[in-house]
């Protein structure tokens, strides 16, 4: 039992490493102050930065949520106090996590967050985004792993490039327009373990994933069959 739980600890491991290496983050000691940013991750900050500032230029704000959203400011790691932001740092602008959940933006998907180049975390639930979710969407988010679309007016298809985002852990497109198949591409997304496509207009089999999802995941979508749903 020893060996079996220290090769899953060492397996981890070597997917955390794999991972900051990809992004730009490297160990080069023990303990918490053993990771650094690559110095090109110094390009990042004023890409983060331009990522911010086309975010908020792409979305009616009707409530004022993103008015802390001031840009005249030159001080280190600045967007860091912005409302939603979490950065790797605090006193440094690379963006690792944008919540926004619950504001009454609207606005279609924002492309400019390719420019937050390691971003893993997106969360745009309960607002009033609409349109459809990029095609290429593993090239604007390459290193998403919690993705949160939820409760929005996206319509068309779930992209098949989606498949491609293969740090996936959480996908949530619940209560949307989305029509069309689940990719079935989707059960290659090995980290993937929370999936919900409830409330939207999908249609055909279900994908198979190697975790257990539930028919309330799938609920309110009337052409969608197999898995833990009838028959197809």
């Amino acid at each position: 039992m020893v060996v079996v739980a220290r090769g899953r600890a060492l397996t981890w491991w070597s997917e955390v490493v794999t991972w900051w290496s990809e992004v730009g983050v490297v160990r080069v000691g023990g303990g918490d102050g053993g990771l650094r940013r690559r110095s090109s991750f110094s390009y990042g900050i004023e890409s983060d930065i331009n990522c911010l500032k086309s975010l908020k230029a792409s979305l009616e704000d009707p409530f004022n949520y993103l008015s802390s959203w001031d840009f005249n400011n030159a001080t280190e790691g600045f967007i860091c106090k912005f409302i939603g932001i979490d950065c790797w740092h605090p006193e440094e602008s690379k963006v690792l996590n944008i919540r926004l959940s619950d504001m009454e933006l609207k606005g279609e998907f924002p492309h400019g967050l390719k420019n937050c180049s390691a971003l893993t975390g997106l969360d745009l639930s309960s607002n009033k985004f609409y349109g459809t979710i990029p095609s290429d969407f593993s090239h604007i988010l390459p290193y998403v792993t919690t993705l949160d679309l939820s409760s929005n007016n996206f319509s068309g298809e779930i992209p098949k490039d989606m498949a491609n985002c293969t740090y996936l852990n959480v996908l949530k497109l619940d209560s949307n327009k989305l029509s069309g198949q689940i990719p079935l591409d989707l059960v290659s997304l090995s980290r993937l373990n929370s999936f919900s496509v409830a409330n939207n207009l999908l249609s055909g089999p279900v994908p198979i994933f190697r975790f257990p999802v539930q028919a309330e995941n799938y609920a309110n979508n009337a052409g969608l069959c197999g898995g833990p749903l009838t028959a197809c």
